[in-house]
């Protein structure tokens, strides 16, 4: 499996909350960063905060970019309250497994008053999103 497809599958499982799957992706020692909080994690904690997180919530891939060795994703995850966030995903692979992660989340929600005071940029459209692929 290429290193895009790797990516997309452990999306895929975790989106599905196939949890007992996701531990197979990662080499022994892997770490994952959670940047935006300042954590770091081993696969079996990476594992765990993801099963231990409250709700079910549906992943929606909205870009992924590989190169051999690695991957970038950019996701969206809807919460069950109808939130939203966002997270890009930097992916390093050794012997097609993921060797390290590193993830920025952010959450979604409308643009700062002080920038909307400014009368600059517009809400993205769909066809901005997806529109050059």
């Amino acid at each position: 499996m290429d290193s895009a497809a790797l990516a997309q599958a452990l999306w895929a499982d975790i989106g599905a909350q196939r949890w007992d799957a996701l531990a197979a992706y990662f080499l022994p020692g892997a770490l994952i960063f959670w940047h935006n909080t300042d954590e770091c994690f081993t696969a079996e904690e990476f594992v765990r905060a993801n099963r231990e997180y409250p709700g079910n919530w549906r992943i929606e891939i909205e870009r992924v970019h590989a190169l051999a060795d690695a991957a970038a994703t950019a996701v969206r995850v809807y919460g069950p309250d109808g939130t939203s966030f966002h997270a890009a995903s930097f992916f390093t692979f050794r012997h097609g497994k993921i060797v390290r992660l590193d993830e920025y989340w952010g959450d979604d929600g409308p643009a700062p008053e002080w920038r909307r005071a400014l009368g600059i940029g517009r809400p993205i459209q769909r066809e901005d999103r997806y529109g050059g692929e």
